[in-house]
């Protein structure tokens, strides 16, 4: 499985490529009034608001810092099957594209973060579809809205 690998910390982690639309540079983040702390904010991507995560503080560490290969990463969040919707994480230190023969992942062997998979022995898999708690889930997209509506805008 191919990976884009970053650091959390200093550990590393996977979002497996196929969840990947866009890697971008860090842009300036609208606030979002009640959202958790790991909410970063909102970005405006060419017109469409997407929800932004600081990985760093849903992992439950400090604020990420600002490095020049910090990143945004647009993933494809699916809220059900029917309805994908792009995700925003920000991440530090953005490592590259790797190689993850499925043979080497095991499970962890912890109950952790839920949206922390398997790991191999360099890194762990991001299971993107469980980053959200369904209240928070809930905050950043409303279901019946069409795809460029979030935040409970309508559509």
């Amino acid at each position: 499985m191919k990976v884009l690998a970053f650091t959390i910390g200093a550990d590393r982690y996977g979002l497996p490529l196929r969840a990947v639309a866009r890697v971008l540079p860090v842009v300036a983040l609208k606030h979002i009034p009640g959202a958790p702390d790991f909410v970063a904010g909102l970005m405006d991507l060419h017109g469409t608001p997407v929800p932004v995560l600081d990985i760093s503080r849903l992992a439950g560490l400090a604020a990420e810092q600002i490095w020049l290969d910090s990143r945004i990463v647009l993933i494809d969040y699916a809220l059900d099957a029917a309805t994908p919707r792009q995700l925003g994480l920000l991440v530090e230190h953005v490592v590259g594209i790797e190689t993850v023969v499925d043979a080497a992942l095991r499970d962890a062997g912890i109950d952790g973060a839920p949206f922390l998979g398997q790991v191999a022995a360099s890194l762990q898999i991001v299971e993107v579809n469980e980053l959200l708690p369904p209240d928070v889930r809930a905050l950043l997209f409303t279901r019946d809205a069409g795809a460029g509506a979030s935040l409970g805008e309508p559509a």
